[in-house]
């Protein structure tokens, strides 16, 4: 069997949360997929995944990228449907956390498995060899585990676990597939129970709750300590527990107990009185309405043990312990904790301590490398560094003395000794050479498999750096750089990636170097955003000195970027991922093509600020709408939903939505993996520079909806306003974004150019922008991100 694993079609078996989400990752994908359930005991038989299907345009976040794919998801059940599985490539069971179920369905499904397909098993923690034991011979070597983390559509990791009997070829094509189509960060585990994620990461969790109980901290302090302060998710620990389910977490570690009697550690392996009390009152966290915490009105209480009752919330960090964790060099920073007589630092040295040893301790057993791990965990619980990346960060040797000396002071939650490779002379275990494996004793590099080349900047760990590229061009705005390929890459360097005039100008001198050296030019940021629009403080600075002038000539000065975008002579290709906004949308507008990654929030929301687009956006909606009409169509229905768009500043939740939303065109391309948007990016640069590209011949008859369209489009605000859907203000921008898509107070059907509808953009935009209303909304969000609705 090749490394490439031809997936046409997929099924999934079982429909439960996890099950139909990650049908609807497939489908989202574009696989064509088949979920199964048991047959209904009532009505359609397929009635279970029917309902399972609804629900996930429920779900938030959404599992499906745009509502209509549920619609694609085909509904089966294992008494009538079986047949279907024959003609499916992937399969993948993800019922209930049972053995003998899942054995059960293994030999009932065994004899309709296609003779190439695979099968694996989104099993969190179940032997993945033991599962294997009641297959046929044929079907072992296409077997494995692959574990999903929830939600699959956002969550990065995807766990892969061989069994014994796993052919190579099939976890490398397995691996591919995952990486390109489904967009995840692949890390191979061991075979043992609940793998790497969860093993360390529950682990993390219940060394959190036994020093929480030590140093007599309150539910909410500890959340307080263990979330961003740390370099961890909102949720931090206790908010986590209740999102994931308190039935749940009780229950991933039971099967720690149950499965891992010679653990050192098993006798923290228990849920806490007060988890087993919350579960049998049914206060399972989230999913109830209550667990470790709750929702009174708009108030969120946390349960107090003492007073075996909800409290608010006072989450404190001490000021000394804050001002600890501000330290920016993490050695210092340690040390502090360490040396502090204060119970939240003492805590937390407690809590990193013994995240260590255990990590440390079961290496070998759990995983090839250190970077599994510290991947797992930053992929799968959102951490921004791994255990063994936070330990090398802090200096190595000195946290391997200070554990040791813990672990025989009798402080740490087990005696069990740190491995002898900890104090072998090392710095760490992370370097440019690789990361240390104690299975080879050495330090061995990133996977080699093909897939990985199309990484250009792969997402890096402590000691790692990708080269930078050479540089062409840079200013204060902007940075142009090459690998020699013939297309450069434009990175803007502002905070958010605003667009200022440094951007401006930069992005102009950038298109005109492409011209002359390059044969295409790709826009792509190292980080999200793309970018968050125009820098607003700039703007509204101008406008409180009264230089409407200068404010003005900043606006011409955008429109003529997205124009020189639009109009270059080399194909401009714009890399989206994250936020898109106002002006960072306009300008992937303009572009001969845009890469967008799936997870891309696209949106024209100058109307949130009292604006409207001037960065050539509405200008754009015009055109296309003329283009999409022809000669003799209804030009007006195609701008009713740009219109909805702007006027609303409606931002998509997937690349798939910004297409519904007309932000991005059908022709663009959408990569379900954000490292490989660079590379995707580039490919269709010089794919368009190698079919002999010319930019677009100036729109110079451009057919518009004129006065009727803007009076319809006000019919329509004015039942807004009058049900108070809107306020005045909100009317006032409304209608101006109307009149410039519609080309202005001309007759219907109209010819106009581009130079036309930019000038009403410029005037609109200007005449708004001096008014109170508008000016407060800008100074509002400025001050405190939100939108003011005056």
């Amino acid at each position: 069997m090749s490394e490439k694993l031809l997936v046409r079609r997929a099924a999934v078996l079982g429909a439960g949360v996890m099950g139909a989400q990650i049908a609807a990752h497939l489908t989202n994908a574009g696989v064509d997929t088949v979920l199964f359930d048991l047959a209904a005991k009532d009505g359609d038989p397929n009635g279970i995944v029917l309902k399972a299907i609804a629900n996930l345009g429920k779900l938030s976040p959404a599992p499906l990228a745009s509502k209509s794919l549920a619609a694609a998801i085909t509904p089966a059940n294992y008494q009538t449907g079986l047949h279907l599985l024959e003609g499916c490539d992937l399969i993948i069971e993800a019922i209930a956390e049972r053995m003998d179920w899942k054995q059960d369905l293994y030999r009932r499904i065994a004899p309709h498995v296609a003779p190439h397909a695979v099968l694996a098993s989104n099993t969190s923690g179940l032997g993945i060899n033991a599962l294997a034991d009641v297959l046929p011979d044929e079907l072992r070597p296409r077997f494995c585990g692959v574990h999903f983390f929830n939600p699959p559509r956002y969550m990065h990791l995807a766990e892969l676990i061989p069994a014994k009997t796993t052919e190579p070829s099939v976890v490398a094509g397995l691996e591919t597939f995952l990486v390109t189509q489904l967009g995840k960060g692949v890390v191979i585990a061991k075979d043992t129970p609940n793998f790497i994620g969860n093993r360390i990461g529950v682990f993390s969790m219940l060394a959190t709750m036994h020093h929480t109980r030590a140093f007599k901290l309150g539910f909410d302090v500890a959340d307080a300590l263990t979330g961003p302060a740390i370099g961890r998710p909102k949720s931090a620990t206790y908010r986590t527990a209740d999102v994931v389910g308190l039935d749940t977490m009780a229950h991933v570690i039971k099967t720690m107990a149950d499965t891992l009697p010679e653990d050192p550690w098993h006798a923290h392996f228990k849920a806490p009185k007060w988890l087993l009390a919350l579960i049998e009152k049914g206060a399972l966290g989230q999913k109830t309405g209550a667990g470790i915490y709750t929702k009174r009105g708009k108030d969120i209480l946390v349960l107090d043990l003492e007073a075996q009752d909800y409290r608010p919330t006072a989450a404190e960090v001490d000021p000394e312990v804050a001002a600890i964790l501000k330290e920016r060099d993490p050695a210092a920073k340690f040390a502090a904790l360490r040396a502090s007589t204060h119970p939240q630092a003492q805590f937390l040295w407690a809590v990193f301590r013994d995240l260590f040893h255990y990590s440390a301790f079961h290496l070998k057993d759990i995983a090839a490398t250190a970077r599994d791990v510290d991947l797992a965990i930053r992929w799968g619980y959102g951490w921004n560094l791994g255990p063994f990346e936070t330990w090398q960060a802090a200096g190595w040797k000195q946290i391997a003395d200070w554990v040791a000396e813990d672990i025989v002071a009798g402080k740490a939650m087990s005696n069990a000794p740190l491995p002898d490779w900890v104090f072998d002379g090392r710095e760490g275990v992370h370097g440019a050479e690789g990361s240390y494996s104690p299975g080879k004793d050495a330090k061995l590099p990133r996977s080699a498999l093909p897939v990985y080349k199309r990484q250009r900047f792969p997402d890096p760990l402590l000691g790692e750096r990708a080269a930078p590229g050479e540089t062409a061009y840079e200013n204060d705005g902007v940075r142009l750089w090459h690998d020699g390929d013939g297309i450069a890459v434009l990175s803007f360097k502002t905070k958010m990636h605003t667009v200022n005039d440094h951007v401006l100008d930069g992005v102009q001198e950038a298109i005109t170097i492409a011209e002359r050296d390059f044969r295409g030019m790709v826009i792509w940021q190292p980080k999200e955003p793309f970018s968050a629009g125009a820098d607003l403080g700039g703007a509204l600075g101008l406008l409180q000195a009264g230089d409407v002038t200068g404010f003005e000539a900043m606006v011409a000065n955008f429109q003529a970027t997205s124009q020189r975008i639009k109009y270059s002579l080399v194909p401009v290709v714009s890399a989206v991922r994250g936020l898109a906004l106002g002006g960072g949308c306009e300008f992937q507008m303009h572009s001969a093509h845009t890469v967008f990654g799936l997870e891309s929030y696209v949106g024209l929301v100058e109307a949130g600020v009292g604006l409207l687009p001037a960065g050539g956006g509405l200008k754009e909606f015009a055109v296309r709408a003329s283009e999409a009409a022809g000669a003799t169509g209804d030009v007006f229905a195609e701008l009713k939903t740009a219109f909805e768009s702007a006027a609303m500043g409606k931002v998509s939740a997937s690349a798939m939505e910004a297409r519904e939303l007309k932000l991005a065109r059908a022709s663009d391309t959408i990569v379900f993996n954000a490292y490989e948007l660079l590379h995707v990016a580039k490919a269709r640069a010089l794919a368009l520079a190698e079919s002999g590209y010319r930019p677009p011949l100036p729109a110079r008859r451009i057919r518009v909806a004129g006065d009727v369209g803007i009076a319809t489009f006000k019919m329509m605000l004015v039942n807004m306003l009058e049900g108070r859907f809107i306020s005045p203000h909100d009317y006032e921008v409304s209608t101006r974004i109307a009149t410039v898509m519609c080309g202005g107070e001309i007759d219907r059907d109209s010819l106009v150019d581009e130079e036309w509808l930019l000038q009403l953009e410029r005037e609109h935009f200007v005449a708004l922008a001096q008014m109170p209303k508008t000016q407060e909304r800008i100074a509002h969000m400025l001050k405190t991100g939100k939108p003011l609705r005056n």
